[in-house]
This record gives C-alpha cells, structure tokens and sequence, in this order.
C-alpha cells in the first residue's frame, strides 16, 4: 500500500466507526446511512484510491474540477453528486457526470437541468437545497431555498422530464435561528421531508451533515452524510 492510500484507508476507517457508532446510538441500521466522501479540492488519484477502498458515492462543488475529474475516473464504478452553487451556463457541464445534483434552489436551474438531461438522454437526481437560515422567501447566505418554497419548487422537479426528485439537502447555517444548532437544525429539515413526502413519497433521502457535525444528523435521521476533511485531510489552502 502506498503512504496516501493507507492514510486514506485509517481516515475512512474512523469514519466509519463514527457513523456506526452514530448508528447504534441512534438505534437505526448502519446500512440506512450512505457515506458520501467530497473530494473536491483533492485530485482524481484519491477518488481512484477511495473506489479501490470501497468508496461509492462522491461529491465535488466546482465544475471545473469537477467535470476533468469525473471524466479521469469515469471507469469507476462511483456515484457523483453535485454540491456546489450551480450557475445555469455550467448545468450542461454537470449533467454530463452528475447522478445527482444536491444544490437545487430556483426555478431557472430546474429548467435548465431538464433541458439538459432530456438532450444528453439521462436522468439526474435532485435534491431541494433548503435555506433554514432564510426568510420565508429569501434564499440563505449559501443558496437554497426557504422552507417556504420547498413545495413549489418540488413540484417543478417532480413535473421536470429528464429530472427525478430525490429529497432534500441542507447545510448547518451560520447565522439565524439554527446557528450553532445543527441536531436542532438537521431535525427541522427531518420535518420539511415528512412534508414532502406526502406529496412526493419516493423523495425520501435527506443529505445533512459533514465532518463535524454528521453524529447529529444522523441522529435527526439523515439518510446520507457529506464527509470531506474527516477522510481526506485539511484541504490545502487556494490561491
């Protein structure tokens, strides 16, 4: 084993051991929570290194290095997800790669996705990026939508051809209400998914939580956790 792959390979370890031991606490199954790793940042010899590692699901937030990325390790048998703010004039980019786009927060970018899923004959998963630090119509400091704006904006996707409506994402906010709160914050968008999924009853996966904070979500009941510095390492700085 190489020195990268080991330490990888310790990193995922523990990592594991978190969620299962968040698992039996939260007295739910191991296998009710997918570990996705974010490898952005991270170059594609490491998602290579995480696949050989048994790694299945991975997420990047930048399309331009994403889509090299996922075209390097596209004989791997992995999911990619998009976490990332998506501008419209990068969707045909990521609908190229992307099994699922995390960051659904507006109107304009589901019309966009559906157009480009339906010329490249896909389908791509959505989830709603819910804002529980916005107001009733405001979008939050890191896109999504109000919780407000959940039902519409589903129901776009859900009516969206060449789009599937997979769930909810959100990300612990900074300021407002749910600052600091994130068990409180993670069982709030727990609720929101309840909500949706009276309308939508196949939309039941619900992505919150990273490094530091995925022992909460999964006690909230997140059935995916976004782990990025827990398994990789400090990211190095940019710029």
């Amino acid at each position: 084993m190489t020195d990268r792959k080991d330490e990888l390979a310790a990193n995922l370890a523990k990592v594991e051991e978190r969620i299962a031991a968040a698992c039996a606490a939260a007295g739910r199954g191991r296998e009710e929570v997918t570990l996705i790793v974010v490898t952005k940042t991270y170059p594609a010899s490491d998602v290579r290194i995480l696949s050989e590692l048994g790694v299945r699901h991975v997420a990047e937030n930048k399309d331009q290095d994403a889509a090299p990325k996922a075209a390097e390790c596209s004989d791997l048998p992995l999911t990619w997800h998009f976490v990332g703010q998506l501008q419209t004039n990068k969707v045909r980019s990521v609908v190229g790669y992307a099994d699922l786009v995390q960051s659904v927060d507006r109107s304009k970018l589901v019309t966009a996705l559906s157009k480009e899923a339906v010329k490249a004959g896909r389908e791509v998963g959505c989830l709603i990026q819910v804002a529980l630090d916005a107001g009733s119509s405001e979008r939050g400091e890191r896109g999504g939508v109000a919780p407000g704006g959940i039902e519409e904006l589903a129901g776009l996707v859900a009516r969206a051809p060449g789009l599937r409506l997979d769930g909810l994402m959100t990300v612990a906010p900074l300021t407002g209400e749910y600052a600091g709160r994130e068990q409180a914050a993670f069982e709030r968008l727990m609720d929101l998914s309840t909500d949706l999924r009276r309308a939508h009853p196949a939309a039941n996966m619900v992505s919150a939580g990273m490094s530091a904070d995925l022992e909460q979500a999964v006690a909230a009941g997140a059935t995916h956790v976004r782990v990025g510095t827990a398994v990789l390492g400090v990211r190095p700085r940019l710029g």
